[in-house]
Protein backbone atom coordinates (compact mmCIF):
# COMPACT_ATOMS: atom_id res chain seq x y z
CA UNK A 1 0.00 0.00 0.00
CA UNK A 2 1.13 3.35 -0.54
CA UNK A 3 0.90 6.09 1.96
CA UNK A 4 -1.42 8.01 0.09
CA UNK A 5 -3.78 8.98 2.57
CA UNK A 6 -6.81 8.25 0.49
CA UNK A 7 -5.32 4.33 0.96
CA UNK A 8 -5.09 4.25 4.54
CA UNK A 9 -7.51 2.00 5.54
CA UNK A 10 -9.99 3.18 8.32
CA UNK A 11 -10.87 0.96 11.39
CA UNK A 12 -14.00 -1.47 10.95
CA UNK A 13 -15.61 0.36 13.51
CA UNK A 14 -15.57 3.80 11.35
CA UNK A 15 -16.63 2.17 8.71
CA UNK A 16 -19.74 1.00 9.30
CA UNK A 17 -20.20 4.52 11.66
CA UNK A 18 -19.77 5.95 8.37
CA UNK A 19 -22.09 3.39 6.64
CA UNK A 20 -24.89 4.07 9.01
CA UNK A 21 -24.95 7.47 8.56
CA UNK A 22 -25.16 6.96 4.27
CA UNK A 23 -21.48 7.83 3.61
CA UNK A 24 -18.75 6.68 2.28
CA UNK A 25 -17.25 3.74 4.33
CA UNK A 26 -13.78 4.07 2.73
CA UNK A 27 -13.42 8.14 3.25
CA UNK A 28 -16.70 9.27 5.02
CA UNK A 29 -17.33 11.22 1.81
CA UNK A 30 -21.17 11.99 0.47
CA UNK A 31 -23.90 12.18 -0.46
CA UNK A 32 -24.31 8.83 -1.64
CA UNK A 33 -27.84 9.07 -2.87
CA UNK A 34 -29.24 11.04 -5.42
CA UNK A 35 -32.92 10.04 -3.60
CA UNK A 36 -34.08 7.48 -1.21
CA UNK A 37 -33.33 4.43 -3.35
CA UNK A 38 -30.89 5.65 -5.92
CA UNK A 39 -26.94 5.16 -5.39
CA UNK A 40 -24.48 6.90 -7.28
CA UNK A 41 -21.45 4.86 -9.05
CA UNK A 42 -18.88 6.53 -7.71
CA UNK A 43 -18.04 8.27 -3.59
CA UNK A 44 -17.78 11.87 -5.15
CA UNK A 45 -14.89 12.39 -2.74
CA UNK A 46 -12.64 9.49 -3.45
CA UNK A 47 -13.87 8.07 -6.26
CA UNK A 48 -14.64 4.51 -4.73
CA UNK A 49 -17.48 2.39 -7.02
CA UNK A 50 -19.81 1.44 -5.09
CA UNK A 51 -21.00 -1.59 -7.13
CA UNK A 52 -17.18 -3.37 -6.82
CA UNK A 53 -17.74 -5.12 -10.14
CA UNK A 54 -17.99 -8.53 -9.07
CA UNK A 55 -20.84 -10.73 -11.16
CA UNK A 56 -23.80 -10.51 -8.13
CA UNK A 57 -22.20 -7.85 -5.80
CA UNK A 58 -25.62 -6.60 -5.88
CA UNK A 59 -27.00 -9.34 -3.94
CA UNK A 60 -25.18 -8.90 -0.64
CA UNK A 61 -26.92 -5.60 0.05
CA UNK A 62 -30.51 -7.58 -1.04
CA UNK A 63 -29.60 -10.20 1.37
CA UNK A 64 -28.70 -7.76 4.15
CA UNK A 65 -31.52 -6.18 3.57
CA UNK A 66 -33.86 -8.91 3.75
CA UNK A 67 -32.11 -10.48 6.95
CA UNK A 68 -32.75 -7.40 8.64
CA UNK A 69 -36.34 -6.59 7.88
CA UNK A 70 -37.62 -10.37 8.07
CA UNK A 71 -35.37 -10.29 11.89
CA UNK A 72 -36.97 -7.28 12.96
CA UNK A 73 -40.61 -8.64 11.96
CA UNK A 74 -39.64 -11.88 13.53
CA UNK A 75 -38.55 -10.13 16.84
CA UNK A 76 -41.19 -7.91 17.40
CA UNK A 77 -43.81 -10.98 16.79
CA UNK A 78 -42.13 -12.97 19.37
CA UNK A 79 -42.01 -9.76 21.44
CA UNK A 80 -45.57 -8.99 21.42
CA UNK A 81 -46.37 -12.64 22.18
CA UNK A 82 -43.90 -12.61 25.71
CA UNK A 83 -44.97 -9.65 26.33
CA UNK A 84 -48.60 -9.68 25.97
CA UNK A 85 -49.49 -13.42 26.71
CA UNK A 86 -51.88 -14.99 26.88
CA UNK A 87 -53.69 -12.80 24.89
CA UNK A 88 -52.08 -11.43 22.23
CA UNK A 89 -53.26 -8.58 19.63
CA UNK A 90 -53.82 -11.32 17.11
CA UNK A 91 -55.49 -8.95 14.60
CA UNK A 92 -52.12 -6.43 15.12
CA UNK A 93 -50.11 -8.94 14.74
CA UNK A 94 -52.16 -10.60 11.44
CA UNK A 95 -52.49 -7.28 10.04
CA UNK A 96 -49.23 -4.92 11.10
CA UNK A 97 -46.45 -7.49 10.92
CA UNK A 98 -46.92 -7.97 7.96
CA UNK A 99 -47.31 -4.14 6.82
CA UNK A 100 -43.63 -3.94 8.55
CA UNK A 101 -42.71 -7.01 7.15
CA UNK A 102 -42.92 -4.67 3.40
CA UNK A 103 -41.96 -1.44 4.41
CA UNK A 104 -38.88 -2.30 6.52
CA UNK A 105 -36.89 -3.59 3.29
CA UNK A 106 -37.90 0.27 2.01
CA UNK A 107 -36.77 2.00 5.06
CA UNK A 108 -33.71 -0.28 5.50
CA UNK A 109 -32.54 -0.32 1.62
CA UNK A 110 -30.06 2.59 1.71
CA UNK A 111 -28.33 1.39 5.04
CA UNK A 112 -27.99 -2.46 3.89
CA UNK A 113 -26.25 -0.84 0.45
CA UNK A 114 -23.97 1.10 2.54
CA UNK A 115 -23.56 -1.45 5.39
CA UNK A 116 -22.58 -4.39 2.98
CA UNK A 117 -19.55 -2.31 1.11
CA UNK A 118 -18.37 -1.25 4.84
CA UNK A 119 -18.47 -5.60 5.58
CA UNK A 120 -17.29 -5.78 2.19
CA UNK A 121 -14.15 -3.23 2.40
CA UNK A 122 -13.35 -4.50 5.66
CA UNK A 123 -13.10 -8.03 4.69
CA UNK A 124 -11.30 -6.93 0.85
CA UNK A 125 -9.91 -3.50 1.36
CA UNK A 126 -9.82 -1.54 -2.30
CA UNK A 127 -7.44 -1.51 -4.38
CA UNK A 128 -6.59 1.45 -6.38
CA UNK A 129 -8.03 0.29 -9.82
CA UNK A 130 -11.39 0.66 -7.68
CA UNK A 131 -10.87 4.00 -7.50
CA UNK A 132 -11.99 6.73 -10.40
CA UNK A 133 -9.12 8.11 -11.05
CA UNK A 134 -10.19 11.88 -11.60
CA UNK A 135 -10.57 11.55 -7.67
CA UNK A 136 -6.89 11.90 -7.29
Amino acid sequence: MSSDHRFDQPRASRRFWRAIRRHCPDCGGGPLFHHWVRIVDACPRCGLRLNRGESGYALGGFWLNMLFAEGVTAVLFVGTLVMTWPGPPWDLLQYGLPALALLTPLIFYPFSKTLFLALDLTIRPPERHEHDAAHG
